[in-house]
């Protein structure tokens, strides 16, 4: 298959969609499809492009097989609603003009948001006269709903999006049996929607115990028990509550909370932290493969973070890492959510109320206090067998094929864990 995705997060970002899209074309690559991407370039989640990037407009690239065409656009320094949708819209504009200097593919893949990618979708799709498969990451309607982001009439308009890319998609694919069901019950056929889980990098699974001790050896870190949150430092993450735990906690030495990553909230809340002089708390950049690797072997427990206005169907991809490598996790989430079911299920952690200090910092003494290994050897097993990369990759590419050469009948149901 000849196959172009259009999506604005890719490689070198190393958190939520771009390590998707990365992970996912590249298999594809490997399996013997020509795959190009268009997307711009990387700023996730720093909000800022690197030096390396900084002032091109439009950049050609080839990384393991996949073409990689990068086109400019918007990326403001302070995020605003207003600055997200320009932010967004300019990335549709320029991706789709140079979406039109690509090669006439099988089939397009389209990674939503930014749910404006629905229009190029539809144009590159009928110009061309092939199928596209739109993959829903977010459902940024209900998104901007929940938390009154968007006034009534821009609110429409978004549904109104949102329902022409599911009338014209050849086929929807979205990440958790939750975000399934609510698209679903927006009137979408059940055979035209499928669940495409994410997949764990199998490697993690044998991460050796001396790369946990060299992590600690290079960033001074003795053998306290290791709370760790890694990922994007933003808002909706709600991070004011480890700080709230760690000064809690302050007074036991043998605990060390560590926040690792960045993101439009990070300056905040590490000012709030040094305000309050805690030396039981450390905060990291975003760490290269080696140190992160080191980081989850290191790590007593990991942390997933939501305030308690956050859909139930949220579900964050650190949580498969984190499973994957081991490690128990607490998740800091409504009762009734995703994360906070796949949690109970793997029997590898905890769920605690969101935004609530104390229930989180009672969870992790009481985790600390376990059978650590049991807990480990629970979140591999749980892992592997929902989202291995052979079971979850192989899906995709049948998927993606089903689509451009129809099988009778339609799109078989997608098994839900």
């Amino acid at each position: 298959m000849k196959i172009l995705i259009l999506s604005i997060n890719y490689w070198p970002e190393v958190t939520g969609i771009g390590a998707f899209t990365t992970y996912r074309a590249e298999h594809l690559a490997a399996a013997g499809h020509d795959v190009q991407v268009c997307t711009t370039f990387p700023y996730y989640p720093e909000w800022k492009v690197g030096s390396e990037y900084a002032g091109k407009v439009l950049q050609n690239e080839e990384r393991n097989g996949v073409r990689i065409a990068r086109s400019w656009a918007y990326v403001p320094q302070v995020v605003s609603s207003i600055k997200r949708i320009l932010h967004e819209g300019s990335f549709v504009l320029s991706s789709l003009l140079r979406a039109f200097a690509c090669r006439r593919p099988d089939v397009l893949f389209v990674i939503s948001p930014p749910l404006g990618l629905t229009a190029s979708a539809i144009v590159l799709s009928r110009l061309w006269r092939i199928p596209f498969v739109f993959d829903v990451e977010d459902l940024q309607p209900d998104s901007a709903a929940e938390h009154g982001m968007l006034p009534g009439w821009a609110l429409k308009f978004l549904y109104g999006v949102e329902a022409a890319a599911y009338r014209h998609a050849a086929l929807v694919t979205t990440l958790t049996s939750g975000m399934r069901k609510q698209i679903l019950a927006k009137g979408v056929p059940a055979e035209k929607v499928a669940l495409i889980e994410p997949r764990m990098d199998d490697s993690l699974t044998e991460i050796a115990a001396e790369e946990g001790h060299a992590f600690r050896a290079r960033f001074g870190i003795g053998a306290e028990f290791l709370v760790v949150h890694s990922g994007n430092i933003g808002v909706k993450q709600g991070l004011d509550v480890i700080v709230d735990a760690a000064e809690q906690n302050r007074e036991d030495a043998s605990t060390l909370f560590l926040v690792v990553g960045d993101g439009a909230d990070r300056q905040r809340v590490q000012q709030r932290a040094e305000a309050l002089k805690l030396e039981n708390l450390r905060f990291l950049p975003l760490l290269d493969e080696t140190d992160f690797r080191g980081l989850l072997r290191a790590a007593g427990v990991c942390l997933v973070m939501q305030r308690k206005s956050a859909s139930d169907i949220a579900f964050p991809s650190k949580a498969v890492t984190y499973l994957a490598a081991g490690c128990p996790v607490i998740a800091a989430a409504n009762a009734v959510s995703e994360i906070a079911q796949t949690i109970c299920e793997s029997e590898a952690g905890a769920v605690v109320e969101a935004e609530n200090p104390a229930a989180l910092r009672a969870a992790i003494l009481e985790l600390k206090a376990s059978n650590q290994e049991q807990k480990r050897r629970n979140a591999q097993k749980y892992a592997d067998r929902r989202w291995s990369s052979v079971r979850v990759l192989g899906n995709l590419e049948q998927r993606l094929k089903s689509v451009t050469r129809p099988v009778a009948g339609s799109v078989a149901r997608e098994e839900i864990l």
